[in-house]
């Protein structure tokens, strides 16, 4: 086992030789990468079979152990990520603006690496290698700190991305994977000045918190995932239903879920119970409002404050009645937390006032929140949903994981 100085200072060695790469050289490494996933799909499921075990012996709920699991078909998935990675643009050298001065200057800012980024993540073995390719192609290394839960995963699935490196003659330490999951190396992890540029957590919401408070490298926050669908007084009923049942219950362990349902009084008689009825073969629970028991029944457990702020990330649900657009946005920006959040609606000027006044990274109209995603909207794999505003915001992909510099060409003027 490599100890955390170790994998730093051979990080910070590689993150040279993969700045120095061309997109060619680069994209023949990744497609590298996604042909060894796919040779050595069932070593991955193996590995993971030993995780999802010890999962369950240790109790994780049914939505932790869904994100820790991979099938054939996930792993295909996260190879096809891998190689829409290396088919996007590169944006490592590209050139945003080039003006001359009075002077003769010519001042430049152009796209750079950022060099070495850490990511400090959970139980979610796909991560590691969504995170490695897209770090790679944006020209730097990483240090990858996985949860315990997926160790065995991640290992397996570090060891054949490295191997791939070093099948194209490039250095396996652009890869690296953090192997003693204690606490005491994430912090030490969160205090590398010198060694990492930058440090993202990607998990649950003590996670980045701790990530947040503690470190002393620059982080950029991702966040949990609170997300609100509002079915406004206009809308398609049987669409809100449809919306309301993927952003619920295709995948309830994602940050991009629905945890919240707003319904406007208008059509609260009529949409409860399609709702209701929807959600049903999923078991979801509710818990709802006064207004929301009264038209339900006592089926539906009383809300609290805490419910309408809670990310659930299990068949649970939030529901509450409102009377106005104006309510309906005072509650999402009042609970959610700056990730995802739909109005279901009709009127064209009821959609823009939500998609103006709702502060969140990605907010939609007519559409499932489960679309928040890298690959959905065309980045290939993702790094995480940056939920703040400086730097990056909403799904992170390549030029979120560059930086930029400014290049000055002159011919001999001085100040």
């Amino acid at each position: 086992m490599r100890d955390l100085m170790t994998i730093a200072e051979g990080a910070r060695s590689a993150k040279r030789a993969v700045a120095r790469l061309g997109v060619s050289g680069k994209n023949r490494a990744l497609e590298a990468i996604a042909s060894a996933l796919e040779a050595h799909t069932e070593a991955i499921l193996s590995a993971n079979a030993e995780d999802i075990a010890r999962g369950r012996e240790n109790g994780l709920n049914d939505g932790l152990i869904d994100r820790l699991t991979l099938t054939p078909e996930r792993i295909a998935g996260i190879a096809e990520g891998v190689r829409q990675v290396a088919a996007l643009d590169d944006p490592v050298g590209e050139v945003l603006w080039m003006k001359t001065r009075p002077n003769g200057l010519r001042i430049g800012q152009k796209r750079v690496p950022m060099g070495v980024i850490g990511i400090i993540y959970e139980a979610r073995p796909n991560v590691t290698v969504d995170a490695a390719a897209l770090c790679f192609k944006a020209g730097s290394a990483c240090i990858l700190r996985g949860g315990k839960e997926a160790f065995q995963s991640s290992q397996c699935l570090t060891r054949l991305m490295r191997g791939a490196l070093a099948s194209c003659g490039l250095p396996e330490d652009a890869i690296n994977l953090v192997e003693d999951t204690s606490r005491s190396t994430a912090n030490q992890m969160m205090r590398l000045n010198g060694y990492l540029d930058v440090l993202i957590p990607r998990g649950g919401a003590g996670l980045i918190r701790a990530v947040v408070e503690n470190a002393t490298v620059p982080v950029i926050e991702t966040g949990t995932g609170n997300c609100h669908i509002y079915v406004d007084a206009t809308a398609d009923l049987d669409k809100a239903a449809a919306i309301l049942k993927n952003a619920k219950c295709q995948r309830i362990s994602v940050c991009n879920a629905a945890e919240s349902l707003l319904v406007h009084a208008d059509v609260a008689e009529r949409f409860l119970p399609l709702a209701a009825e929807v959600l049903a073969p999923d078991h979801v629970k509710l818990h709802g409002c006064a207004r929301t028991r009264e038209i339900l029944g006592s089926a539906v457990l009383p809300a609290t404050e805490e419910d309408y702020a809670r990310e659930y990330l299990d068949y649970e649900i939030s529901v509450k009645v409102v009377d106005s657009l104006d309510e309906a946005i005072e509650h999402v920006n009042t609970y959610n937390t700056g990730h995802s959040e739909c109005i279901v609606t009709e009127s064209y000027t009821a959609a823009e006032r939500f998609l103006d006044e709702v502060d969140a990274a990605a907010v939609y109209a007519n559409a499932s929140t489960r679309f928040t995603d890298g690959f959905e909207f065309g980045f290939g794999a993702e790094i995480g949903i940056s939920t703040q505003k400086l730097h990056a915001r909403g799904p992170m992909g390549l030029e979120a994981l560059t930086s930029t510099k400014y290049v000055i060409y002159g011919n001999g003027q001085i100040r």
